[in-house]
């Protein structure tokens, strides 16, 4: 399994961190498996630093769509996106 590193600004990093957040949304411009680790790393974009706190979460699963897999491109550039937890 690999182990994916990438950054999360702190207001994201503490709701993960305190389990109210349970989801990534990420470009899709890396490889990634069900059952990799990834390595959220808090990156502070005010002082454009790494802050030191990192927090290891495995891939449980993965959803990957096109904005046009529907026929909604416009609409969702138009209106955006939800990310629902359920």
């Amino acid at each position: 399994m690999a182990v994916i590193k990438k950054k999360i600004w702190p207001e994201f990093f503490e709701l993960v961190k305190a389990g109210k957040k349970n989801f990534e949304l990420r470009l899709a411009d890396f490889e990634v498996q069900e059952g990799d680790t990834l390595v959220l790393e808090e990156w502070d974009p005010a002082t454009e630093k790494y802050t030191g706190r990192v927090l290891e979460k495995q891939v449980k699963y993965i959803l990957k769509f096109n904005l046009d897999d529907f026929g909604q491109k416009g609409a969702i550039e138009d209106k955006g996106l939800y990310i629902l937890q359920l």
